[in-house]
């Protein structure tokens, strides 16, 4: 077993497992955290104290969402260990059990009265399953670009299921936080990606991620934590000036690249560092105020 694997498996031991009251309450956590941002997405005109409520909803439901997926991490090794030798190793057989995991957890309807854990194995071995068809043809993609694929793909997957349709690529930007540039690369590239443990060399006695200088490897559940804090930042900064939106967009990274320094987002603006940093302490005071309600700390 690689140190990845280990510490890897390591990490996911220290969540704790739910009972299955603990299964319902996270569900209707969910549930209620949906409907509180299908009630945002109406463009309704909401009273600052109920759009605060309707807010703090949708993060709790997103907390349960994480909570639940951790703590059925395991459920996806013992499923993942099943497919050892097939054609991925290990940490990529979970990665792709993962994304099932993630799937099921969406999907699971409390009020039907089974288990979690009997509903998820199907989705966790569609998953694997899948990601083993996948490697039939293995080309390589930029490592910085591998994430962004992943994302994409997710995102596009989600939407179809969601509107029924191909998405367009706007809409598929919108839905990951990512920029449409980084959208239309990503649909550009190969879909597959080789393992970055795959052994490399005339003795084999090395992989691929030795020689990356940022060896750190795709963490889907982290990955999704991350895209959800996106998404619900920027419905909070909602409330403010487009011109604030924008600088803060920029300086948070949140169109999917790096954050901009002052001077940066002055050359775009055609503003001097002074005057972007009185915009941004201006909206993050908005934010702050608490009229809002906005648990800003939290979110960036």
């Amino acid at each position: 077993m690689s140190d990845t694997v280990g510490m890897y498996l390591e990490r996911v031991s220290g969540h704790q497992l739910l009972t299955a009251e603990d299964e319902v309450a996270l569900a209707r956590a969910m549930e209620a955290g949906r409907k509180a941002q299908a009630k945002l997405d109406t463009g309704e005109k909401f009273a600052p104290a109920d759009r605060a409520k309707l807010f703090r909803l949708v993060h709790n439901g997103e907390e349960a969402k994480m909570v639940f997926i951790r703590s059925n991490l395991r459920l996806v090794i013992s499923i993942a260990k099943r497919y050892a030798g097939r054609g991925l190793d290990l940490l990529d057989l979970i990665q792709e059990g993962n994304l099932g995991l993630i799937r099921a957890v969406e999907k699971f309807d409390w009020r039907k009265g089974f288990k979690f854990s009997t509903y998820a194995t199907w989705w966790i071995r569609q998953a694997i399953t899948r990601g083993l068809g996948n490697q039939a043809r293995t080309i390589r993609l930029p490592v910085h670009m591998v994430d962004v694929v992943r994302t994409v793909q997710e995102t596009e997957q989600l939407l179809t299921e969601e509107l029924r349709r191909p998405p367009t690529r706007d809409e598929i930007a919108e839905s990951s936080g990512l920029d449409l540039e980084r959208v239309n690369a990503a649909l550009a590239a190969p879909s597959d990606t080789v393992s970055l443990d795959r052994p490399v060399g005339d003795e084999g006695d090395a992989a691929l991620q030795d020689f990356i200088e940022d060896d750190r490897m795709p963490d889907p559940f982290s990955h999704a934590a991350e895209v959800m804090r996106r998404r619900h930042l920027i419905e909070a900064l909602d409330v403010l000036e487009p011109v604030e939106q924008k600088i803060l967009y920029l300086r948070f990274g949140l169109d999917g690249g790096e954050s901009r320094t002052l001077s940066d987002v002055g050359k775009v603006f055609n503003l001097t560092r002074e005057r972007v940093r009185q915009i941004e302490g201006r909206a993050l005071a908005k934010l702050r105020h608490p009229s809002s309600l906005v648990d800003l700390e939290s979110l960036l």
